[in-house]
C-alpha cells in the first residue's frame, strides 16, 4: 500500500497522507503506475461526463482539463523536453543533453504540447459522441504499463530519474499488467494497441536518443494515450 501512494503521489496532485520510504520503495513504486492510470481515467472520464451534459465539446474540454490537472502535466512537460531534444540529437550527444536538463522549453516542446493538447481534445470529443467514456478509464491504465517495459528494457540515459526506476521492475509485474492488459481487452480489444505503441516507443528511444529517461517515460505516456484514445475511436466506428 505503501508503494501505492508513491506511485499515486508522484503521479497526481491528490493530497495524500505523507509516507515513510527510501529509495528503494520509490523506485519499487513503478509496479503500480498502471493502477495509479485507473484513478486518472476515472478522473477523466468523469469530467468529460459531467461536461458533455451541456455538449459534446464542453465534455471534451473538461475531460482535457481534468488529464492536465490531476497529474500537474507533468508528462506533457516530459514531451516538450523529448520534442526539443530529438531537434537538437542530430548534432551530438552532449547538445542532446544540455537541452534535455534544460528548463526552458523550445519551439519544438511548444508545438508538440499544443499539438498534443488539441489531439486529446478532437479524440475526445468523438469518444464522447460515440458513447464510449467507460473506455477513457482503461487509457491511461494500458499507458502507463509502457514505463515497466521501457524500464526494464532500455539504459538509463543519465543518472536522473530513469536510472533510479532501472532494475526495479520485475517480469512478473510486467506479466501482471500484461494479463491485466489482455483481460480489459475482452471488452476493449482496442486496447492491445498499447502493446505496439509501447514497443514502438521503445524503439524510437533506443535509436534516437539513445536510452530511458525521466522525460522519455513522460512523452511515452502522452505517446500511448492519444494512440489508445485513437484506436477506441476506430473501434467503436466498426462496430457502430
Amino acid at each position: 500500500m505503501k508503494r501505492l501512494i508513491l506511485a499515486t503521489q508522484f503521479l497526481t496532485r491528490l493530497p495524500l497522507p505523507p509516507v515513510m520510504a527510501d529509495e528503494a520503495d520509490f523506485a519499487a513504486c513503478m509496479r503500480w503506475f498502471p493502477a495509479v492510470g485507473l484513478i486518472v481515467g476515472t478522473a477523466v472520464a468523469g469530467a468529460a461526463w459531467a461536461g458533455a451534459w451541456i455538449d459534446a465539446w464542453t465534455g471534451a474540454l473538461a475531460g482535457v482539463v481534468a488529464w492536465v490537472w490531476i497529474t500537474g502535466a507533468l508528462h506533457l512537460d516530459g514531451m516538450a523536453d523529448m520534442a526539443d531534444a530529438s531537434g537538437a540529437a542530430h548534432k551530438d550527444r552532449a547538445r542532446l543533453m544540455a537541452v534535455l536538463a534544460d528548463p526552458h522549453v523550445g519551439s519544438f516542446g511548444v508545438v508538440a504540447v499544443v499539438t498534443q493538447l488539441m489531439a486529446k481534445l478532437v479524440l475526445l470529443h468523438a469518444v464522447v459522441v460515440q458513447h464510449g467514456l467507460a473506455a477513457v478509464v482503461l487509457v491511461p491504465f494500458a499507458a502507463r504499463i509502457g514505463p515497466l517495459a521501457w524500464a526494464r528494457w532500455l539504459v538509463p540515459l543519465h543518472a536522473g530519474l530513469g536510472a533510479r526506476f532501472a532494475g526495479a521492475v520485475r517480469r512478473r509485474d510486467l506479466a501482471l499488467w500484461a494479463g491485466a492488459l489482455v483481460l480489459a481487452a475482452w471488452w476493449h480489444p482496442a486496447l492491445l494497441v498499447a502493446v505496439p505503441a509501447i514497443a514502438l516507443w521503445g524503439r524510437w528511444l533506443a535509436t534516437r536518443i539513445g536510452g530511458i529517461s525521466g522525460d522519455g517515460h513522460g512523452a511515452g505516456i502522452e505517446w500511448n494515450e492519444v494512440v489508445l484514445l485513437l484506436a477506441l475511436c476506430v473501434e467503436a466506428r466498426l462496430w457502430n
